[in-house]
């Protein structure tokens, strides 16, 4: 009935095993859980072992660091049943209704069902302030504000889709990239398959470190750069491309280069800083992918 698929690098994830576990028992469905490690250091790979221990869960290994984008695509291949639902490692569900809830929605017409993130009212400390400010302003949204523009809201990290669907929409070239999500929202707008979002959240409890995380949303910005900046109508589902493209059709490049030359530093402390302001953090990234060929 359901393949549940686990990518995982550098995290332990027996607790949201463990978890899952229980909840597709309870529920008393067909059900796998495939954990798949990425070349992750020993110390991991050795906890994670524990999930062979568990009925129907199984735990593989990549020969080396493949990326998580061909690491969901080994996944996908591995699960035997039509449905898969796809968590990032780093989550834990928000109650034990979870699996019940995603089971409501299997052989129906909606081919793709998102349940969201939230992350913990407690704030965590100052040098992972970055990525929880993020999460807490630009994802952890209810499913109606996510409705009301639904390809913008596409996280894979908790997504459950039909099999040959994700087969058919996920970018399987070996280069790693990060921030594919918008590629495969894109896919999904472009061929306009309906999506269907539902609060069935996830809290995100592995945050990266500011520096860390700054330097992952740049390499996104250039993965945006690179793919989706020439698709048709891609600034309905990206604000920073809808800017950039307004930026180019108005021929204000030049003032936008200079502006971010002057301004890069200034930016760049704040973004950093015990209390980022996440306009900054807009403006960095626009003036970055104006600056970057």
């Amino acid at each position: 009935m359901l393949s549940i698929l686990i990518p995982t690098y550098n995290y332990t994830v027996i607790e949201l095993v463990q978890n899952i576990h229980q909840q597709c028992l309870a529920c008393s469905i067909s059900f796998e859980i495939i954990c798949l490690d990425d070349y992750s250091a020993n110390h991991f790979q050795h906890e994670n072992e524990q999930i062979k221990e568990l009925s129907y869960c199984y735990y593989f290994k990549n020969e080396s660091n493949f990326g998580r984008t061909k690491t969901r695509q080994i996944l996908a291949e591995k699960a035997k049943f039509e449905w898969i639902l796809f968590l990032d490692s780093d989550v834990l569900p928000e109650n034990d209704k979870f699996i019940e809830k995603y089971i409501t929605h299997l052989n129906n017409s909606t081919s793709v069902v998102f349940g969201g993130y939230k992350y913990e009212k407690r704030q965590p400390e100052s040098s992972k302030i970055l990525r929880y400010k993020y999460g807490r302003e630009r994802e952890e949204k209810s499913a109606e504000f996510r409705s009301k523009k639904p390809y913008q809201y596409v996280f894979s990290g908790n997504m459950l889709i039909q099999k040959k669907l994700f087969f058919e929409l996920n970018y399987v070239e070996n280069d790693k990239f990060y921030g594919m999500d918008i590629y495969f929202a894109y896919q999904l707008f472009s061929r306009k398959i309906a999506v269907h979002h539902i609060n069935n959240a996830i809290f995100h409890r592995g945050l990266e470190s500011n520096e860390v995380f700054f330097e992952k949303a740049l390499q996104s910005v250039i993965s945006r750069k690179r793919f989706l900046v020439d698709k048709v109508d891609i600034e309905q589902l990206n604000p920073l491309l809808a800017y950039y493209k307004k930026i180019k059709k108005y021929r204000l490049m030049f003032i936008s280069k200079l502006f971010f030359k002057i301004s890069r530093q200034f930016l760049k402390r704040n973004i950093l800083s015990k209390n980022p302001n996440l306009f900054y953090f807009d403006l960095y990234r626009l003036g970055y992918i104006c600056s970057e060929k």
